[in-house]
């Protein structure tokens, strides 16, 4: 099998007290660049793990990726076949 482009992805992390945040970017092969965000808050009553924080931060930023990379080729495949784009639910 041949790879015929890759993708990268950046993610960053920021705590602050019981939140934490994620930013997550993908570089596309035409080197275009989508953003995508996620959060997690620890109840105050739970010990601090920031493991566990990256990773659900981490999971909803990359579920935010996932979701506008879904509508942007939606969007594509509607303006190649003539069609109007509609809003994805």
């Amino acid at each position: 099998m041949q790879t015929l482009v890759g993708w990268h992805v950046e993610m960053e992390f920021r705590e602050d007290g019981d939140r934490t945040r994620a930013a997550a970017m993908v570089r596309l092969g035409d080197g275009s660049e989508i953003r995508g965000h996620g959060n997690a808050n620890r109840h105050h009553s739970d010990q601090p793990q920031l493991m566990v924080g990256e990773e659900i931060a981490g999971a909803r930023a990359l579920m935010d990726l996932a979701s506008q990379l879904l509508e942007r080729a939606h969007m594509q495949i509607d303006e190649a076949s003539g069609r109007t784009s509609r809003p994805i639910r």
